[in-house]
């Protein structure tokens, strides 16, 4: 049975898959957003697991368009896998580029930790503003050329905020 491709109005802190994306920042410590929802709920063994990862750079856990994993707590999932989204700033500044970095480092972070299941949110497109239908187009176009090609992952879910944000994706 090949992969399967969910969308779905959901609480990305609730559901029962093998890991989460988080749409973090660089620094991995929290913020607003999903970012910050899942370290509320994850609960405060993810901050110490986020700090004791490397800095590449000054205040830098995960560049851009990078993708970074940890346990998940006192989440439902087992792993969480932290990636940082392009800020929207006119699409001239490699941003769809480095959002389909994000999709495509995150799946490949869940292969090589034999995930089967992995949800993400529409990664980018809070307070980044990146436009809702061009990360819908960016994510569905990266997920379906990698399920094409593994064998591990099973199934993806895409997690909205919003019903309204559903409307961007293809019928399933």
């Amino acid at each position: 049975m090949p992969p399967q491709i969910q969308i779905q109005v959901a609480d990305i802190t609730q559901l029962h898959v093998n890991a989460i994306v988080n749409a973090a920042n660089e620094r991995l410590l929290g913020g607003g957003g999903v970012d910050g929802a899942i370290h509320r709920a994850a609960g405060p063994e993810l901050l110490k697991a986020c700090r004791n990862l490397e800095q590449v750079q000054p205040n830098v856990r995960c560049p851009t368009g990078q993708a970074r994993i940890t346990r998940g707590f006192n989440l439902n999932a087992d792993w969480i896998i932290h990636t940082v989204g392009p800020v929207w700033s006119g699409g001239n500044n490699s941003e769809p580029k480095l959002l389909a970095d994000c999709y495509q480092n995150s799946l490949a972070l869940a292969e090589q930790n034999q995930i089967q299941s992995i949800a993400f949110p529409l990664i980018s497109t809070g307070v980044y503003r990146f436009p809702k239908e061009l990360a819908a187009q960016i994510s569905m176009t990266v997920i379906q050329g990698h399920l094409a090609r593994t064998t591990c992952i099973q199934s993806v879910t895409i997690c909205c905020f919003s019903e309204e944000d559903t409307a961007f994706f293809p019928s399933q």
